[in-house]
C-alpha cells in the first residue's frame, strides 16, 4: 500500500510543482486539486477575494460527527535568480532520492499528500461520522490578508463547523514527523519614527540629529526583559529590520529616522502589554517619535486532545517517531484559525530546504506523510463501534 501512495504522491507533488504559482498566483493548483476531489463527491466551492483564488471543498460522511480540515496554500515564493538553482525551479527533477523544485518543500509535497490521503481514506465508499474538508489558499506567502483569513471568516459567519484542522506546513526537522507544532508565537510589527531637525552637518547647533536620538531608543527596546516565557514558548523577542535615514548626502543631517521592528510574543505577553511598554520605554527618552503598529497574527496553542492524540499515534504508527511538540518558527495561517476555537496542529515534510535555491524533498517522505494524513482521518473519523 505504502508504494502505491508514494507513486500517487509524488506523481502530484511534481504536477502542482510545474505551475509556477508564485505568491498571490494560484496558477492553476486549485483546479488540479479540485479535479480529484470531486470525483470522491466532494462539494467543490471557489471563494476567491480581490487577487486572491481561495478554495473550500468539502465532503459529508453520511453520519454525525466532527469537521476535520486539511489546510495550505498553493503559492510560493520567489525563485531569486534562476541560474543559482542546480535544476530549473519550475522543472520537477527526482535526483538521488530527493526532488528538486520550488514549492517541493513548502508545500505542494503536503497538499498532494492530503488529496491521497483522502483517497486512500474513502476508498472502501463506505459512510462514516462527520466530514472532511480542504481550505486552501493561494495568499499565504505574501501579504496573507485575502487568503485563509477572509475564507475562515466566512466559514464562521455561515455557521460552518470546523472542530480539527491539519496544515501541511514543513514541520520536520531531520525526519518526517519528528516535530508537529502545536502552536505559533504571535507576531506584532511596529514602524518607528523619530523626528528630529535636518540640517548642516557643519551647524550641530541647529539641528537635531535622530539618528542619535535613536540609540538611546534602540537600547531600551533591546534590553527590556518583555517576558520570561513559559512552558510552552520562549521569552519574547525584539528585532529590527530596517533602519531608514538621511537624504543620501554625507555632510546633511536628516530630519527622520525611520525603523521596521518586530516581537515575536508568546502567550506570556500580549498585543496590549507589549504597545504599552514600549511606549512608556519611548516616553521615557524625551523623544518626539510616531509609532504605527501592525498585528499579523496573535500567538495560538493548541492542548492536548483528540487532534495531538490523533497525530502523534498516526506518526508513531507510520514512522516508529514521539514527535517533539513545537511552537517554534515563524507564523502560519494557523494564526487565523485557532482563534474561533479549532484544534490546529502542522505536520509536513523537512523544512531545512524552504525558501532557498535548491529546495528539496525526500521522495520516501512522500507516501508516509499521505498514509500519516489517512491514519489521522481513520482515528478521528471513526464510528462509536469501532
Amino acid at each position: 500500500m505504502l508504494q502505491g501512495l508514494q507513486e500517487k504522491t509524488l506523481a502530484l507533488t511534481i504536477a502542482l510543482m510545474e505551475r509556477q504559482s508564485v505568491s498571490p498566483d494560484d496558477a492553476g493548483c486549485q483546479t488540479l486539486m479540485s479535479e480529484r476531489l470531486r470525483p470522491l463527491g466532494f462539494n467543490i466551492e471557489p471563494m476567491p477575494f480581490g487577487a486572491v483564488t481561495n478554495l473550500w471543498a468539502v465532503k459529508d460522511g453520511g453520519l454525525p460527527g466532527p469537521t476535520v480540515v486539511f489546510a495550505g496554500h498553493t503559492d510560493v515564493v520567489p525563485t531569486g535568480p534562476e541560474e543559482d538553482w542546480t535544476y530549473p525551479p519550475f522543472e520537477p527533477t527526482l535526483t538521488d532520492g530527493w526532488l528538486f523544485g520550488r514549492g517541493s518543500a513548502d508545500m505542494k509535497s503536503a497538499l498532494a499528500a492530503m488529496v491521497v490521503a483522502v483517497e486512500q481514506f474513502l476508498q472502501s465508499g463506505d459512510p462514516f461520522p462527520g466530514r472532511i474538508g480542504f481550505l486552501i489558499t493561494s495568499d499565504e506567502e505574501a501579504a496573507a490578508t485575502h487568503g485563509t483569513v477572509k475564507v475562515i471568516e466566512a466559514l464562521n459567519q455561515a455557521s460552518v463547523p470546523i472542530d480539527y484542522c491539519v496544515i501541511g506546513e514543513p514541520s520536520s526537522q531531520a525526519q518526517l514527523g519528528d516535530t508537529l507544532r502545536v502552536g505559533r508565537r504571535g507576531s506584532l510589527n511596529a514602524k518607528l519614527t523619530i523626528k528630529g531637525v535636518a540640517g548642516h552637518v557643519a551647524y550641530p547647533e541647529k539641528v537635531t540629529n535622530p539618528i542619535h536620538l535613536a540609540a538611546n531608543a534602540i537600547k531600551s527596546l533591546v534590553e527590556h526583559p518583555w517576558d520570561q516565557g513559559n512552558e510552552f514558548f520562549p521569552p519574547t523577542s525584539f528585532q529590527i529590520s530596517n533602519v531608514h535615514a538621511g537624504f543620501g548626502a554625507q555632510n546633511v543631517v536628516p530630519g527622520e529616522a525611520v525603523m521596521d521592528c518586530n516581537f515575536r510574543y508568546s502567550t506570556a505577553s500580549s498585543e496590549a502589554s507589549i504597545k504599552n511598554t514600549a511606549t512608556q520605554l519611548l516616553d521615557a527618552q524625551n523623544l518626539e517619535y510616531v509609532i504605527d503598529w501592525t498585528l499579523s497574527g496573535p500567538p495560538f496553542l493548541t492542548q492536548p486532545g483528540a487532534l495531538i492524540h490523533a497525530v502523534e499515534a498516526s506518526v508513531f504508527a507510520q514512522t516508529g517517531l514521539t514527535a517533539t511538540r513545537s511552537t517554534g518558527g515563524g507564523t502560519s495561517d494557523g494564526r487565523f484559525i485557532a482563534p474561533y476555537g479549532i484544534e490546529v496542529v502542522e505536520l509536513g515534510v523537512c523544512n531545512a530546504t524552504i525558501h532557498q535555491v535548491n529546495e528539496c524533498v525526500r521522495e520516501t517522505d512522500l507516501g508516509p506523510l499521505a498514509a500519516i494524513y489517512a491514519d489521522v482521518l481513520a482515528r478521528l473519523l471513526k464510528s462509536n463501534d469501532d
